[in-house]
């Protein structure tokens, strides 16, 4: 008899849609159960190179936490491609013009750095608020 290890192919995946309520969470730790989910390691039928995971809503973005004092600390760099063009915002900064940034960005540096990680990116969707247009989805509430 052979033996071997199943490797899931795209058709076998059953997405999911499910919803995060980020308020009072922690960033890093509301980023790295969004990255799991989205990567699909929940799924019992997870393989790393094939996209297994579900579509993930985060609502109240603007209400996330971060500890000590990440709000002055904590940098976030762009540069314009000029000499001296470098950039830098604060993640209180972040948060009180693009909310929804904090967990993009937090959630993207956990994914994988190739075209599965890029496409795995599109299946988020944050808003700052508690409202969201994916109702036609009927996604599940998740508690963290």
């Amino acid at each position: 008899m052979k033996k071997y290890t199943y490797s899931a192919k795209r058709s076998d995946n059953q997405e999911k849609w499910c919803v995060i309520d980020a308020k009072d969470q922690v960033l890093g730790r509301v980023a790295s159960q969004v990255a799991y989910r989205i990567r699909g390691k929940h799924n019992p039928l997870y393989t790393p190179h094939v996209d297994t995971g579900d579509w993930v809503i985060i609502i109240n973005a603007d209400k996330v936490r971060l500890t000590g004092n990440k709000w002055q600390d904590k940098k976030y760099y762009r540069h314009s491609g000029y000499m001296g063009g470098l950039k830098e915002t604060t993640a209180k900064e972040v948060l009180e013009k693009q909310p929804e940034e904090l967990i993009k960005k937090a959630v993207k540096g956990m994914l994988p750095k190739n075209r599965l990680g890029r496409k795995l990116n599109k299946k988020l969707y944050v808003y700052a608020g508690s409202e969201h247009p994916h109702a036609a989805q009927k996604p599940e509430v998740v508690e963290l």
